[in-house]
């Protein structure tokens, strides 16, 4: 009877505070996926492999003898970058980027509104002392794209993982509580009631096929590193957009992201064991992240209050879209149209937005690709 108790008593004994404070940790992460629907589809499992990798034993990981299950699917799809590029290929079937080819010029904005990467990164480097690459890699943090964030931090500091990741998909879902303040400080009312011009051109599916074809081979030979990501993403465009593959597309953008995304969520939740996390780095990475973010938005809608002064009267850009070219695609586009018809119930800037929105995506793993290949 004595050796029953012990056996279940082990567990329990083992158990440092550290371990408790993750599994609250966890609970949180799962708390804002259901009640606040914050990312449910990455926080949850995020959260649930948080609870996992910090009881008794780590048994879920394994030993170095023996892999466990979690470890197995951290090393076969997050180490191999498996995971956020099959995950690319769903986000590249989601994304319609008609309304970039009909107003091209508006992808300077999804650079542009990026350089908020390269603050935060400053910053990590100059103020708190962490190497260039993991500056970097928690600078791509204000890309507000998970995928890219992940790979970055696989490749250049590992140990980072886990915090970098938790809050990419943190901030990504707290946009529309981010952006509307930080917009509203840096324009007038004026500004925010600016009607834009819409031109729109037809375009033809032959240049809908052949964009990201052309794309790939054009970001391949400039960038290299940027292959993988660009790749991926625009096969997933392609499949969309070619016509002849609607089930391989619609299985792309349910079955196919559903499935990796949850694997590579509960993944991501292996790197949440308390001796990584619990630190005050986490806390630091967490507030150069929120800079990040923050400053991506300042600059987007700097630069377009930059161009109107070139424009002009009549024709006028409202600044607002200058925000959507983060790769937060859609919701960055939905939120800044929500501000416009605050201020003007018949201010339709949507399509704008959309434009800049979706250059953000192509930015975001450009910038990727730099980051990986020069850094």
């Amino acid at each position: 009877m004595e050796r029953i108790f012990l056996y279940f008593a082990q567990g329990f004994c083992s158990m440092q505070w550290q371990q408790f404070v993750m599994l609250g940790i966890g609970f949180i992460l799962i708390g804002l996926a259901v009640v606040k629907n914050y990312e449910p589809m990455l926080l949850l499992p995020i959260g649930f492999g948080t609870i996992l990798v910090n009881l008794p034993f780590a048994v879920v990981l394994g030993t170095a003898e023996h892999s466990g299950a979690l470890k197995i699917l951290f090393d076969c799809g997050i180490l191999t970058e498996l995971f956020p590029l099959l995950i690319f290929i769903g986000v590249g079937a989601m994304i319609d980027f008609t309304p970039l080819l009909e107003r091209p010029w508006l992808f300077v904005f999804g650079l542009v509104a990026h350089f908020g990467i390269f603050v935060a990164a400053a910053i990590a480097y100059f103020c708190f002392g962490f190497s260039v690459k993991e500056s970097f890699s928690i600078g791509i943090i204000g890309a507000a794209d998970g995928p890219t964030a992940i790979v970055v931090a696989t490749r250049h500091a590992p140990s980072l993982l886990g915090p970098v990741t938790v809050a990419a998909y943190s901030y990504m879902s707290l946009v529309p509580i981010i952006m509307p303040p930080v917009i509203k400080l840096l324009t007038s009312e004026k500004e925010r009631k600016i009607h834009i011009q819409a031109k729109n051109k037809k375009i033809s599916r032959k240049i809908a096929v052949f964009f990201p074809v052309a794309l790939t081979v054009f970001a391949g030979i400039l960038i290299p590193d940027a292959a993988a990501l660009v790749g991926f993403l625009m096969f997933g465009n392609l499949i969309r957009e070619c016509g002849v593959l609607e089930k391989l597309s619609k299985a792309a953008q349910n079955e196919l992201s559903n499935i990796v995304t949850l694997l590579l969520g509960i993944s991501v939740g292996s790197c949440m064991t308390y001796d990584r996390f619990l630190t005050a780095q986490t806390l630091l990475i967490m507030i150069l992240g929120l800079i990040a973010f923050t400053f991506d938005t300042i600059c987007g809608v700097l630069f377009a209050k930059f161009l109107n002064l070139f424009r002009k009267k009549g024709n006028k850009l409202n600044p607002m879209i200058g925000a959507c070219g983060i790769s937060a695609f859609p919701m960055a586009s939905r939120v800044v149209q929500k501000i416009a018809l605050e201020e003007d119930s018949q201010n339709f800037i949507l399509m704008h937005a959309v434009s800049a929105n979706v250059s953000g995506q192509i930015g975001s793993v450009i910038i990727g690709g730099i980051i990986l290949g020069c850094i």
